[in-house]
């Protein structure tokens, strides 16, 4: 018998047994003849009672002793998939060598386990819990630098920071506010143009107090609400370089002039664009609001889900479009003259929004309206737990 001694706990195995599994680190132990070969293979050895000692797991190498007495090696549930894995190797054991439903089971536990492993260090990074101190020891003027960081970036540090992010919070509702306000015909319209530049210059200022503060600025440049930042400020001032290049800058500031003489060209097109983009800076909202980060990060957590939502959907709208227009083309006047101009009626119908401007008048299409009703109800059901369940827990996690 081989005595073997596992984290202080004592095994024998038959060396005739050992041997059955010569690859395997006990079977390397039974069949090897030079001593000092067995002895590099333990950890330890004693003497007195000829046993190899192994400072190993031992609540792990009770299934790898089972697997050299009967042949399977068992799994148990409760044990931790990284850690069992990294067991097995040590003692050369493959896990191919498990029946197949202990075998699932743990690839299923293991699956699980790395994406909460991976979501972790995902959740870490969004909120960035860990920050290298060190990193300011090292640059040009580090203690200011740290300091204007905590201002920018940790609401919670100190007065003057929360105070800092209420006021950004506050200049972004204006800056919306503006906006809006700036595209309707009103006599103040000049007026809000300085609002929102005002809070341009803002948001600018805090761009780049980021930017100049900043301990990683490869970090900085991959971080999204960064980007979010810059797109929120980015449309403002191409808008003003295009307006400074052109040489008729009144049928810029007026789109209605420009309809009227014809003047839309390509820069009108372009000035459209950036003012669209604009709408984007509400964004900025998520750099202090927990909930709405906690929502983008579901959506890119669940985005498998919400692709096969997105499938189904298609396939609906694609299939009772078909049926309707099948029973319904030859009513007169009706609306459904092609499976492409139906789509819009089932898109409604699925959605169960159903606005009316479109509907089956034949008794056998009002059966498929029915049925495609049915099927937008069921079908927008089916995500909202898995999507509110997953959104409750990060937005704990981030709180």
């Amino acid at each position: 018998m081989i005595n073997i001694n596992v984290g202080g706990k004592p095994y024998q195995i038959a060396y005739k047994t050992a041997a059955r599994y010569p690859k395997t680190r006990i079977g390397r132990l039974a069949t090897y003849t030079d001593h000092n070969m067995k002895l590099d293979l333990c950890d330890d050895y004693i003497v007195t009672n000829n046993e190899y000692f192994f400072d190993r797991d031992p609540d792990v190498f009770h299934s790898i002793f089972n697997f050299y007495r009967t042949g399977v090696l068992w799994i148990k549930d409760e044990l931790c998939p990284r850690n069992f894995l990294e067991e097995i190797n040590y003692w050369g054991v493959r896990i191919k060598n498990t029946h197949r439903c202990c075998r699932i089971s743990f690839e299923e536990r293991q699956d699980e386990l790395n994406d909460q492993l991976k979501i972790q260090r995902e959740l870490e990074a969004e909120v960035e819990i860990e920050e290298n101190e060190e990193l300011f020891h090292d640059m040009f003027m580090g203690q200011r630098r740290r300091a204007i960081w905590n201002l920018m970036e940790k609401p919670f540090s100190s007065v003057k920071a929360k105070m800092m992010a209420v006021a950004s919070s506050l200049f972004v509702l204006i800056s919306l506010v503006a906006m809006t306000l700036n595209t309707g015909q009103l006599s103040g319209k000049t007026y809000w143009e300085y609002v929102e530049s005002m809070c341009i210059a803002f948001f600018t200022m805090e761009y780049l107090l980021r930017l100049v503060s900043t301990p990683d600025l490869k970090a900085f440049s991959r971080g999204m609400l960064n980007t979010v930042d810059l797109i929120a400020i980015l449309p403002q001032y191409l808008q003003a370089i295009l307006e400074f290049f052109d040489s008729d800058k009144n049928y810029i500031k007026h789109e209605a002039d420009m309809q009227a003489v014809g003047q839309v060209g390509k820069l009108g097109q372009v000035l459209r664009i950036m003012r669209l983009m604009r709408i984007f800076r509400i964004l900025k909202l998520a750099r202090h609001s927990t909930g709405l980060r906690a929502f983008g990060f579901t959506l890119r957590q669940c985005y498998q889900q919400v692709g096969c939502l997105f499938l189904f959907i298609a396939m609906g709208i694609f299939s009772f479009s078909a049926m309707v227009y099948t029973v319904e083309h030859e009513m007169p006047q009706t609306n459904f003259t092609s499976i492409p101009h139906a789509w819009w009626w089932a898109a409604v119908s699925i959605s169960t929004v159903g606005y009316g401007d479109v509907y089956p008048e034949t008794i056998l299409g009002r059966v498929f309206a029915f049925i495609c009703i049915a099927f937008g109800i069921i079908l927008n059901g089916l995500p909202i737990s898995i999507l509110f369940n997953k959104f409750s827990d990060y937005y704990s996690k981030l709180k």
